[in-house]
């Protein structure tokens, strides 16, 4: 009876995996993977000072926060609320840390091609 209940209980939660997994992402979800898309690699111009430190802090501090409300999530609204917070979080970090570096004679970079035509 023990194996018959054990066997249940995997396939069971085997099957809620599987629902998860073909469920298709939410809106909020696909913003936030687009900022990601948006993290600054490298600091700009090179110059590796606190604002590049405090803006890869940031970055690590909301993805852990983002960690932490998924699991925390009770329903499909919690889900949504995390997803969105860390989307604007990132892009705030990111356009916070472009703006104190542009006080500071430091923009970024842009290049733009032109076709020869």
């Amino acid at each position: 009876m023990k194996t018959y209940q054990s066997m249940l209980a995997l396939a069971l939660l085997g099957a809620g995996s599987a629902v998860h997994a073909s469920l298709p992402m939410m809106y909020e979800e696909v913003l936030a993977q687009e900022e990601e898309k948006l993290i600054l690699a490298y600091p700009i111009a090179g110059i590796e000072n606190s604002l590049w430190f405090d803006y890869r802090i940031d970055v690590t501090e909301a993805q852990k926060e983002l960690v932490s409300d998924l699991r925390d999530a009770s329903d499909v609204e919690d889900r949504r609320e995390a997803w969105e917070e860390y989307a604007r979080e990132l892009k705030h970090e990111r356009f916070d840390y472009i703006e104190d570096m542009a006080e500071r004679g430091y923009r970024m970079g842009e290049v733009t091609v032109i076709p020869n035509s």
